[in-house]
């Protein structure tokens, strides 16, 4: 009955670290400066890559045929 000990072990191990806690410094510690320190790197990675693929876009845009041309037979810039 594995489950049984897995409860036993809970109800006889979390009033142990509730003991300890001090209620007055509690911190995130380290591992939750890994966790920001690793979403921070991902943001970076993912905003690189974003530049990078927006970067290699070329975006030339189309004259709007309904548009009225100028003299020249170039469409008249948008306002």
């Amino acid at each position: 009955m594995p489950d049984m000990s897995a409860h036993l072990a809970l109800t006889q191990l979390v009033p142990f670290a509730a003991e300890e806690l001090d209620k007055n410094k509690v911190t995130p510690g380290v591992l939750g400066f890994v966790v920001f320190a690793v979403l921070a790197l991902a943001v970076w990675a993912l905003m690189k890559s974003m530049n990078r693929h927006m970067n290699s876009i070329s975006f030339e845009e189309t004259a709007d045929p309904a548009a009225p041309a100028t003299p020249e037979g170039k469409p008249a810039p948008a306002k």
